[in-house]
């Protein structure tokens, strides 16, 4: 009997996430001058559509076959959790309360979603995991507070890369080496990856930088100073994280400069220094081997991407069920492989909808780099777009054997404490530049209304 109800659930959790993302249609189509129903009431559905979801997946995941009760341990989790979620959103109408709604859902989703998934993978992680989720959102909400004691922190360029190189040697000296690549550190009983701090301070570096006219000078040392950070990373073994940070530097830097030449320019020597790098490091080439070909060298090198393609495709569109499936079988599923586990028991369909709710963020950032007024925080906002979405890009595209696997984590949705801290506060500094214009907008109205009213008084007092 509980066999068929996970069966059944399978079109539940569908209809969930293609009705989530329904809602936000909803919300732009408002925006844009167009009416498919009320957006607050599309927000406030999203919001009880992730407690839901999530309600649905902790009493399928609590239940035991063997001894036909419940798991209370699983329940407890399941409701503190749940608590988690509401909290966040009472606390995050606290402080952005001007800031965009569906970054807000889109973000709560995929971290339900997260805790979902390594409950059902491995309980402790997903317990460290909400533990992190907590110190990020603390983070966030202090954000604002943070920025209001340092108002010009766009002067401190030197300090973010300098930031930057310091985090990324600390490795080469204190580092440990994990999965294959020697980019961690440990303190403790915890470890850590600096490149994901690294990449905060970097998209800050970058807008502090590009919000002023480029000069060649500039765009020469800047160039070298990231490329620099490319090659530690590279050197790491941490190829993701390196193709992280070139893509977002080019991204940013054409946004700054609109200049198609020097945009080409980057990406052709991005290309040449790509064939150096898989002639000189064989880690390269035994990534690109396994993305050609993983069933030549399946008991090694393709053993990983070749057990992500059985997972996605196996089941087919609607997926084995909650709790059905074999996701512990494929290697370092709780971090790299986290979308082929999703895939596996939710669907093919519902691994879609998770990329359509990273789809939705990406035209939100976009939208809030657009309508701030300030070159600065434009392009503030625009890295941090670039960033998330491209990472998301990156591991989506390496587990589906579109681009070859590189060891980065899946934004809210992966394992990682530095991970999520990081994709946490990068979300909060998007909302913050989001409320920050609004707020100067609105003021500047303000502002210009004040002196019609005044010009208009001073003619008729003549």
């Amino acid at each position: 009997m509980f066999d068929l109800i996970i069966m059944l659930s399978r079109y539940l959790f569908i209809f969930y996430i293609v009705l989530f993302l329904w809602q936000g249609i909803v919300y732009v189509a408002y925006e844009q001058g167009g009416f498919l129903g009320n957006p607050y009431t599309a927000v406030s559905m999203q919001r009880r559509i992730t407690v839901l979801m999530h309600m649905t997946a902790f009493l399928i995941l609590g239940y035991n076959r063997e001894t036909y009760m419940f798991d209370i341990t699983t329940l407890i989790f399941g409701a503190v959790s749940l608590v988690f979620l509401l909290f966040a959103v009472k606390l995050l109408d606290r402080f952005y309360y001007e800031g965009c709604p569906l970054i807000w859902t889109g973000m709560l989703f995929l971290m339900d979603v997260s805790l979902i998934i390594l409950q059902r993978v491995e309980p402790s992680l997903a317990h460290r995991q909400l533990m992190w989720m907590c110190i990020g959102l603390a983070g966030m909400s202090f954000l604002p507070t943070f920025f209001r004691w340092i108002p010009r922190f766009e002067m401190f360029e030197w300090v973010y890369i300098i930031g930057c190189y310091l985090l990324l040697l600390s490795t080469r000296f204190f580092g440990v080496s994990k999965y294959g690549s020697t980019n961690w550190l440990a303190i403790g009983p915890v470890t850590f990856q600096p490149s994901e701090i690294a990449k905060f301070l970097f998209v800050f570096y970058l807008a502090s930088v590009f919000r002023k006219r480029v000069e060649w000078k500039q765009f020469l040392t800047t160039g070298i100073l990231s490329a620099g950070l490319v090659m530690l990373l590279v050197l790491q073994k941490d190829l993701g994280s390196a193709l992280i940070f070139f893509m977002t530097y080019m991204v940013m830097l054409y946004i700054a400069t609109s200049n198609e030449f020097l945009f080409f320019l980057g990406m052709g020597a991005a290309s040449v220094a790509a064939m150096g790098a898989y002639k000189l490091f064989s880690h390269v080439q035994v990534r690109v081997a396994a993305w050609r070909n993983p069933w030549a060298d399946i008991d090694a090198g393709g053993y990983q991407i070749v057990s992500s393609l059985f997972a996605i495709t196996t089941w087919g569109l609607f997926g084995s069920g909650l709790t059905k499936g074999m996701p512990k079988s494929i290697p370092v599923v709780e971090s790299d492989m986290i979308f082929s586990a999703i895939c596996e028991e939710f669907g093919v369909i519902f691994g879609a909808g998770v990329i359509g709710i990273f789809i939705m963020l990406l035209y939100r950032g976009v939208r809030i780099a657009l309508d701030c007024n300030r070159r600065y925080y434009s392009i503030l906002a625009a890295g941090v777009t670039t960033l998330i979405s491209f990472q998301a890009f990156v591991i989506l595209g390496g587990v589906m054997k579109l681009i070859p696997l590189t060891g980065v984590t899946l934004p809210f949705v992966s394992y990682g404490g530095s991970s999520v801290l990081v994709s946490l506060m990068m979300i909060g500094l998007l909302q913050w530049v989001c409320v920050y214009c609004e707020q100067r907008a609105q003021q500047e109205q303000e502002e210009q209304r004040m002196m019609e009213e005044m010009q208009m008084g001073g003619g008729r007092y003549e």
